[in-house]
């Protein structure tokens, strides 16, 4: 007490408190200051508390994410309903990502990001699993691998089509076949899983997509499962730690996860019965990498 009010003379240049008799009394200047102090104090915990749940209905706000043509044409529709219902003033801005820069989401001009995560994700970035992937095989109706089973020789046979936005002929699919002693056929090189699809649906080339991430894509297509082992991609979301306790960016989040996970249940049950008639991404919990549930990432 002494050194408080010794450090508060000195700084107000006023005795401040007073002896009268056994007690102490405050100066007109401690009376003076007395309400004002009351309101900043006041102020300061209004400040520091917590931030209160927002009225979802009540936000104007803008959030863009960085994600691809796929992830858009799948879970884009089901979001924006959402968004519509809970939060209507909320708009969400699509944009394509065309690299695996962490730089967007450390500069503010991403959110949200959607993905696998690389060795080059930024180490602070924070990151939630969203689904699991897989490759498949898809043709044109009435391409040669519509009908029979699908080998790896009858597969590597065909003429495919690479997807690489570093416009790379080989990958993953390429390493499985070597070891059968097979080798693709690349007829040509793209940039995105859509236009992978639009080719193989207009042509006799083999288009091998992720499967959950082209749904929509490959309607009236054939779809098949590939013939050589291919480990899972697991498609996860990143976001910088600054919006980490945002309650909006928060809701964002979480309702992400469950239309994915929604998502999951439904495609699993096209799937199984898309293969069972014969008809069938490169890679890698809240929290995150810094999987939010893991911590950091090991890229």
């Amino acid at each position: 007490m002494s050194r408080a009010l010794a450090r508060l003379r000195e700084t107000t240049g006023d005795p401040l408190l007073v002896r009268a008799g056994r007690g102490l009394v405050p100066t007109p200047r401690a009376m003076e200051l007395k309400d004002r102090v009351a309101q900043l104090v006041q102020e300061t915990e209004e400040v520091l508390r917590p931030a209160a749940t927002p009225d979802l209905r009540r936000v104007v706000r803008t959030f863009t994410l960085r994600t691809s043509e796929g992830f858009v044409e799948n879970f884009g529709p089901p979001l924006l309903r959402r968004a519509a219902l809970e939060a209507p003033g909320i708009r969400l801005c699509f944009v394509q990502k065309r690299d695996k820069d962490s730089t967007p989401l450390r500069d503010g001009s991403v959110d949200l990001e959607t993905g696998v995560v690389a060795g080059t994700t930024g180490p602070e970035v924070r990151v939630r699993a969203l689904f699991t992937d897989r490759f498949v095989g898809v043709v044109r109706v009435g391409h040669p691998l519509a009908e029979g089973e699908i080998t790896a020789a009858r597969y590597a046979g065909g003429r495919h089509i690479s997807v690489s936005r570093r416009g790379l002929a080989k990958g993953l699919i390429d390493e499985a076949l070597l070891p059968l002693g097979l080798e693709r056929e690349i007829f040509t090189s793209v940039g995105g899983f859509a236009t992978a699809l639009a080719l193989a649906r207009a042509s006799d080339l083999i288009a091998s997509v992720p499967e959950r991430h082209t749904g929509c894509l490959r309607d009236g297509l054939h779809t098949f499962a590939l013939p050589v082992s291919m480990p899972p991609i697991t498609v996860s979301m990143l976001w910088h730690p600054r919006l980490h306790a945002d309650p909006v960016h928060r809701w964002l989040r979480e309702t992400m996860v469950e239309i994915c996970g929604l998502n999951t249940r439904i495609d699993q049950d096209r799937v199984s019965v898309g293969i069972s008639q014969g008809s069938e991404l490169e890679s890698h919990k809240e929290p995150g990498v810094r999987d939010e549930s893991v911590g950091p990432h090991r890229g």
